[in-house]
Formats: structure tokens, sequence, C-alpha cells
């Protein structure tokens, strides 16, 4: 056979020989941008002899300050394909974080979205290796600002060919992208992705019982570009020909269904909030959003509540999806098996509210505190362990760090899960997440999930509290829907509660709030929420 590198130039060039008519479209600043891959690949080209002018030479780290649009997407392809290292990143962490990752990357050039400009400008003192700033905007000029050398975007492409000799000797080993992890403790920890990793990442979410993207698909990926890749959607969407629907800047459930309405969307993909959101809105039918055929969710688990809900009001499937900023990421995938169609539903939906089955190309397991495996029984929790082409093996320059999440060349997820005799994976809980009570664990998540059952909730999170005598016990965090505030009280959700959990799972306090706070990529930040009450029960 030959030794054939498994590159994203191929991705790109199959794109511009076969699909060079489809359509991608982006939620510009000033309006809707609309081009083909065609045209895409031209500016592609450009972007990479703007880069190669510049000196930016293979395994150079070249970062990104940007949303889900199409000059985003041309940095995924003009900075891996020319041999540098795309850095992608997450410009909802604190402003010194972002500061960390920059310098930790050392990253050489960065191009900003235009309203992100004042993010990069407060930190311009504390970022030590930066020599280019490139403003991507849709206006004429450049605004003005202390950031020096600064570069139009358009203006650059504009001056150079759109003719490029991508390299075909890199090694598919070779880095092409990196993000950072969201440091929910810690500093940001940084992931490194190979050409190899991405292109079978591409491949593999492209099977019909995974992700299922083909060209006849309309994939808006609301996932943030600068988080784990979007999911991987830019990459496999452009390898299959599909068209691309990128919503920008700012996307809030409005939009969001007006583009799936306007676009004929069929797939999208992001975390449960927005659908929780979205569904507001979707529900009195005021959208068309008969195109779209599933939903794709992860980051946090599906409340089984809003899968039922979107079947059985809107007739749109969501399918239950987990990975990691260290997996690429895509590890598990809720799709029911061919012969459960005739399975009673409650046990369909059981299944199809866990996280699923392990994609292939992975192998994975689940060990306890010894380093045994647990039972497929559906019982017995363990620790998630992983392996396989695209899950990482190191972080970023923190050897400390890599020997503490490795274990005889296993990944150590920290998430804490059951598994059952059908291979169907179920998230209990992060490892500090979970509640040890009495010597007994708790799941933080099924208890979420069993409160936004009720019809009063909006959102829920569960944290443990120290406790005298059971060492941890739990507190929920409610948010009411605004018609019920005021009308449902602590106890009228630990009543729903009984007969649907343990007794000893029922919390012993229930806090009303307005809403949960969220972390940098939309997940509940049960970190702020521990603060807020550890910080009343101390003082």
């Amino acid at each position: 056979m030959m030794r054939y590198p498994l590159l994203l130039h191929t991705i790109l060039e199959r794109a511009h020989r076969l699909f060079p008519g489809k359509e991608i479209v982006s939620r510009d600043f000033s309006g809707m941008f609309r081009y083909t891959y065609g045209e895409f690949y031209e500016r592609v080209c450009r972007l990479a002899n703007v880069l190669q002018k510049m000196g930016i030479k293979r395994g150079d780290r070249v970062a990104t300050l940007a949303w889900n649009n199409h000059r985003h997407l041309e940095l995924y392809f003009a900075v891996p394909c020319t041999g540098a290292v795309l850095h992608m990143v997450n410009l909802r962490l604190f402003p010194e974080q972002i500061a960390y990752v920059l310098n930790h990357a050392e990253d050489r050039v960065i191009f900003i979205d235009q309203d992100l400009i004042p993010i990069v400008e407060g930190i311009r003192g504390q970022i030590k290796t930066l020599e280019h700033f490139i403003i991507m905007t849709d206006a004429g000029n450049l605004p003005e600002s202390s950031l020096k050398p600064l570069d139009s975007y358009e203006s650059l492409l504009r001056q150079s060919s759109p003719v490029y000799d991508f390299p075909t000797d890199l090694d598919e080993w070779s880095p092409a992208a990196m993000c950072y992890t969201t440091a929910t403790t810690g500093d940001p920890k940084g992931v490194m992705y190979s050409h190899r990793a991405l292109y079978l990442h591409s491949l593999m979410s492209g099977m019909v019982d995974t992700f299922a993207v083909s060209e006849k698909d309309v994939v808006m990926p609301v996932v943030p570009m600068f988080h784990v890749n979007a999911w991987g959607l830019p990459y496999t969407s452009t390898l299959v020909g599909a068209k691309q629907v990128l919503p920008g800047m700012r996307p809030d459930p409005r939009t969001l269904c007006q583009l799936i309405q306007a676009e004929k969307v069929t797939v999208t993909a992001g975390v449960p909030t927005i659908w929780m959101e979205c569904f507001k809105l979707l529900e009195d039918g005021s959208y068309d959003v008969s195109s779209l055929n599933r939903i794709i969710s992860g980051g946090a688990a599906v409340p089984r509540v809003f899968i039922e809900a979107y079947e059985k009001k809107l007739g749109i499937p969501v399918i239950n999806a987990y990975g990691m900023t260290e997996t690429t990421p895509l590890v598990l995938l809720s799709r029911p098996k061919s012969y459960m169609k005739d399975w009673p539903e409650e046990r369909v939906y059981a299944r199809r509210a866990k996280q699923g089955l392990y994609v292939p190309g992975l192998e994975i397991k689940v060990v306890d505190e010894n380093g045994n495996e647990v039972p497929w029984d559906g019982q017995t929790m363990g620790e998630l362990h992983l392996r396989g082409p695209w899950i990482t093996e190191e972080y970023y320059r923190e050897p400390v760090l890599t020997g503490e999440a490795m274990r005889n060349g296993w990944f150590k997820t920290q998430d804490i899960v059951t598994i059952d005799e059908e291979g169907y994976v179920y998230i209990c809980d992060r490892s500090r997440d979970l509640i040890k009570s009495g010597g007994e664990w708790i799941s933080s998540v099924d208890l979420e999930n069993n409160i936004m059952a009720h019809p009063a909730v909006a959102e829920a999170a569960v944290i443990a509290m120290p406790h005298a005598k059971w060492q941890e016990r739990p507190l929920a965090c409610v948010a009411l829907k605004e018609e019920f505030r005021g009308k449902v009280t602590a106890e009228d959700i630990l009543q729903f509660l009984r007969g649907r959990v343990a007794k000893w799972w029922l919390p012993d306090r229930v806090e009303f709030i307005d809403e949960v706070p969220r972390t940098s990529v939309g997940k509940f930040n049960k970190k702020a929420l521990r603060h807020k009450f550890f910080s009343e029960l101390f003082n």
C-alpha cells in the first residue's frame, strides 16, 4: 500500500475539485456573505500567500480570536495546509487567561474579528510573542487601535495571488491545530491536533451512525469554532461538500431559528442550553424548521424531557454526544440500535438520554479506584478511560499534567460513568462534581435532569455542600420559568423528586436563582455556584 499522508490539504482539494459550486453562507458584521467552495479555495490560497510573506514557517503558531464565520473557516485550512499550527483562542476566557494561552503557545500572528479588538488591546502589554495583528472586518476602513503593526485581512488578501502550491511533504503526525481547555481548575491546558487525527476524525464523523454528514446536508455549527474545532464539523462538511451556514457574531436563539428557516439547515450542533432556549421560540410555530432533521447536542447531558419534547412536539431528533478538548472531540454518540425500534418507548428514551456508544476507531474502558474494569451492568460507576487515533497523549509543554492524565497508554477523562449491557455509556458526573454522602455516590447530573423534568423549571444545577455527619449533601440551584417565579416552593421541588430518586438523594436545600451561570462554552458553571454558596456558608 502507498505510504500516503493523511493531510487537511486533501480535504481542501477535494472540495475545490468536486464541489466548486456548493455554497458557504456566513453571517458577517453588516449582513449575509455568500460564496462557493471554488471562491473559498481561491481566498484560502491568497491567505496562504499572506502567511508566507509574513515569514510564517512550518510549526509556527497562528492565533485566531474570532466567531463562526467564513474568514475563520479560511484560516481553518490556510494555516495548517501551509504547515503552520492554527491556535483557536477561546474569546470567552478571562483576559488574563487569553494572555496566558497566547504566551504559552508562543503565537506569532493573531487574526481578530473587528468587535474583539478591545480584548487584545486590554492585554497587549502582557503578550510577549505576537508580531502582527490582522483585523477581520467587512468595513472599508480599519478602526483606530493601539495594536501595532495592524493590517486589514481583506486588504492583504486583495494584494495576494489566488494561486498557491500547498506542500504535500508534510508529516501527517505534524500538528495542524491546537485548542486550550476551558480551565475550570488551574490554567488552561493546550492540546495539539495532528493532520492525521483531524482527517480520521472527519472520516469517522461523516459515518451514518455518527454525525452522518453528507453532501446533501446543510450544516450549521453553533458550537464555537474556537472550541474543539467546532466539534470537527467545518472539516467534515468541507470533506463531503456539504453547504455550510456560519452564524457569526453573538448569535442569539432568534437568529439561529431564522437561519435554520432561511437556509434550510438540516443538521446543527451545540450545547443543551442553546436548544432549551430555542425550543421556546420553535414551540409556537413561528419558524419553519421542517428542514432540520437532527440536532447534535453535547458539552453537557441533555435532559430527557427535552429530547422527548423536541421529537414529539417538533418532530426533530436530538442526538446526545460526548467529547472533550483532549479528544478532538467525538467519543460517544447516542443512537438507538436497529432492533430497539420494537422496544417500549420508555426503554428507548432511557437509552437515548445516555451519552451513547463509543464511535468507530476508539477503545474505551471504565475502571474503579483500583484500576479494575467495572461490569457492564448500567449501575457500577467508574472512570472513563480512552485511547485511539484522535485522543491526546500529552498536554502541550506540560509534562507533569501529562503524567497525571495518562495511565499505561490510556487517557483518564475524570468523568465518572456507567456502561450498560448494550454498551451505552452514561456520564454520571465529573469526578469533582460527584457528591459523596455517607460513603455513597450521588450523581448531580441525574438530580439535575430529574429536577428539569418539572414543568415549572427552566434549568437546574446541583452542587455538593459540606456536611458534618454525611461528609457532603446535595444543594439544588433552580431557575424557574418566568411565569412560575414566586409560585413554586422548595417543598414543591422535593415532592416532585420523591419517587423519582432515592430518598437519600433528595437535596438538603433548594435555592432559587434567576439563572444558572455559564462557563465560556455555555456549560453550567458549578465553580461559580460553589463560590457563591460556600462563601455564604463560611461567612
